[in-house]
């Protein structure tokens, strides 16, 4: 970091200033996902602004930081930062989804009471009873691992949140995807962009 800061770089003080919002941006994102495991309401557009702080930010920050430093334009810089944000969004949501679906052997199983994009979502459709019985399992330290995950799992599938996830997930895939089309380059020039996406949350295509 030293050395970038004394060499001679087109775009270094747009870069600078990038890194010192990125830096309090993230800080910002760790503090409400603090903030969060003492609430027991959060909704959904209020998890997203938290992981998008506490993660995308810095994926963004990178993309960006790295077109600045390569001499893109104003414009491509901002594009490639919404690209790499949306594509930070998936990866966290995805995140939370391996957690539960995940393959034991590569991901293993976590269900606590951090708040997560499935947690939020099934604490806002469920009816009373529902609610009240997700939320005993989740407080309950006493009750084995493995059953506390197939019970909340099971609460999970009659809502629908794995199919929910996984939609809002592709969504944002294809967001990020999107905007790669306002780039001003050459189609095989983009095309390492669009490879990296698929590999970030484990697409071929």
């Amino acid at each position: 970091f030293r050395h970038f800061i004394e060499a001679r770089c087109e775009g270094k003080e747009q870069i600078l200033e990038l890194f010192a919002n990125t830096a309090l941006e993230i800080c910002e994102g760790q503090q409400y996902d603090v903030n969060f495991e003492r609430r027991c309401e959060v909704t959904e557009s209020e998890y997203m602004e938290m992981i998008r702080l506490k993660t995308s930010v810095l994926l963004a920050c990178a993309a960006k930081a790295g077109a600045l430093a390569a001499g893109a334009s104003p414009k491509d810089a901002g594009t490639l930062y919404r690209f790499a944000e949306k594509m930070g969004l998936a990866f966290q949501v995805q995140d939370d989804w391996l957690d539960v679906y995940g393959d034991t052997k590569v991901f293993g199983k976590k269900i606590g009471g951090k708040k997560t994009y499935l947690l939020i979502n099934a604490l806002n459709r469920a009816d009373a009873a529902d609610k009240q019985r997700l939320l005993a399992l989740l407080a309950d330290s006493e009750m084995p691992a493995g059953e506390k995950i197939a019970a909340v799992t099971h609460i999970y599938d009659a809502l629908g949140i794995s199919q929910l996830t996984l939609q809002t997930i592709d969504n944002l895939y294809k967001e990020a995807l999107a905007s790669l089309d306002a780039l001003a380059l050459p189609a095989e020039r983009i095309a390492p962009l669009r490879q990296y996406a698929g590999s970030l949350l484990g697409r071929k295509s």
